[in-house]
């Protein structure tokens, strides 16, 4: 039995025993196995996989157990994977990484009856009030805080590229150099930080900073969250790892700590991102908050572009258009456009008094904060309809395409799929039909999975007719502005 110990530096050094005892394999508290599957994930770094129960499969003999002694706290690998491993000692970044697991493990954990206890205490009426949408927007800026991710006195340099794990070489290329040529311009990134597009800038954005020798001072930041991180291992270009609770915290952490959204080409999870986002920017309290958003690929990907806007248009009519600008095939004027954005968004955050580092008056919607729990009934539920507001369209789709990306590769809708089938949607027969078309055009581009040669769908579309019997509640009215 192979052990290795690393020694955490900084505040992880010390530990409560009460926090201590909850990660620990010895007293196999209650955050044990989430502890010890995104140290796995961690130790898995810069391997190619993105099916999370095949990765927790190969790896059952991997143990991670806490010790508190009189230096403080040491972390014993028990069978980590030989490729964490070399001369005997535990690669510097994966062990920078393990902090970053104990960190947020820990942290999250310390938050979380405190959250519970304010969400349930939460009075969204009155001046002086706390509802939930704050309290939320405020524990994302604590984590983030903690991991050093969000700095005072910078302005605003830093890019979300959103894309695919799955992607030909010809478009991970392209993603490299648009990462260069922001590299070159001193913007940094920030991705979901698994492989393919979330890899590729990263490593081009290095590249660029190393040529106007600044590697030292750039940011490489990868959000990631416990159910994904199995699924898509951080990246070798990481620099600064942060785990979110949960998928919706991701989420809003992305576009509160991003100045400009770039996306690239992906399957539903890129969908996912790109619906998210358009959500907020339908809500009519962001209509002066600028958040560039840029859709970009090679020539080849031409097609997915069109599949996606061609979706778009069909769901929220022509006016969605003028939310998000495509360019094909010219990294150095992405570049530029981010560059101008990051004036635009300069410009606003010095005009408003608004922090650089952090967008807090970017208003969320709750459809787009709580977490979905996806299951069947859940996802049936889903209201596909047109019949309602276009920002909770979009968060409904938010939902649906989530819940594929649960069932095709997180541990837990792999299971809930193989014991009940697959996940049922219903809708509007045009906007399933287009659903349905835009997953068939993933499906033929190869962005679904890398773990199957044949894709066999999580999920079912069917019809409901022009009356949507959704179980879902509608809501006629944009929430208040005062509601975060």
């Amino acid at each position: 039995m192979g052990v290795q110990v690393v020694w955490p530096s900084g505040a992880m050094a010390l530990l409560t025993q009460l926090e201590a005892d909850r990660i620990s394999l010895k007293s196999q508290g209650e955050l044990y196995d989430l502890y010890r599957n995104c140290s796995l994930a961690v130790l898995n770094s810069g391997n190619l996989t993105d099916n999370s129960k095949e990765l927790l499969e190969n790896y059952k003999n991997f143990e991670i157990d806490v010790v508190r002694n009189e230096r403080g706290l040491k972390l014993e690998l028990i069978n980590p994977p030989d490729s964490a491993i070399v001369d005997g000692q535990v690669i510097k970044t994966l062990q920078k990484h393990l902090y970053s697991v104990l960190r947020d493990i820990v942290q999250v954990n310390s938050l979380r009856d405190s959250i519970a206890e304010m969400c349930a205490n939460a009075t969204p009426e009155g001046e002086n009030s706390l509802d939930q949408g704050t309290i939320i927007t405020n524990i994302i800026f604590h984590i983030l805080r903690a991991a050093n991710a969000v700095r005072a006195d910078q302005k605003p340099s830093l890019a979300v590229c959103w894309g695919g794990h799955s992607i030909p070489q010809d478009e991970y290329a392209y993603a490299y150099q648009v990462g260069r040529n922001l590299g070159l311009r001193g913007i940094d990134i920030c991705t979901g930080c698994g492989p393919g597009i979330m890899e590729a800038p990263m490593r081009g954005t290095l590249d660029g900073h190393a040529l106007q020798d600044n590697a030292e001072n750039s940011d490489r930041i990868g959000l990631t969250e416990p159910s994904i991180i199995a699924a898509e291992p951080p990246n070798p270009f990481v620099s600064n790892l942060v785990i979110m609770p949960d998928i919706e915290k991701r989420l809003e952490a992305f576009v509160r700590l991003g100045h400009v959204l770039i996306v690239f080409p992906g399957g539903p999870g890129t969908a996912e991102e790109l619906l998210y986002i358009l959500g907020i920017k339908l809500c009519h309290q962001n209509r002066h908050n600028p958040v560039p958003i840029i859709l970009t690929g090679n020539e080849n990907s031409r097609p997915y572009f069109e599949a996606i806007n061609d979706f778009l248009i069909h769901c929220f009519g022509e006016d969605i258009t003028r939310h998000y600008e495509i360019i094909i095939n010219d990294a150095k004027a992405v570049a530029e456009k981010v560059a101008q954005g990051l004036e635009t968004v300069h410009a606003h955050r010095t005009l408003i008094h608004e922090s650089y580092c952090y967008n807090w008056s970017l208003f969320i919607p709750p459809e787009l904060q709580t977490p979905f729990d996806v299951n069947h009934e859940s996802m049936a539920a889903l209201n596909l309809c047109q019949d309602q507001e276009p920002y909770l369209l979009a968060a409904n789709l938010r939902r649906a395409f989530s819940g594929i990306v649960t069932g095709n590769v997180k541990e837990k809708g792999i299971k809930l799929v193989a014991a009940k089938g697959p996940f049922k949607l219903h809708g509007d027969r045009e906007i399933v039909d287009y659903m349905g078309k835009l997953m068939r055009d993933f499906i033929a581009q190869g962005r679904i999975l890398l773990s199957q040669r044949e894709y066999t769908p999580c999920y079912e579309f069917e019809a409901i007719g022009s009356e949507c019997a959704c179980q879902q509640p509608q809501q006629t009215q944009q929430p208040s502005e005062g509601n975060n």
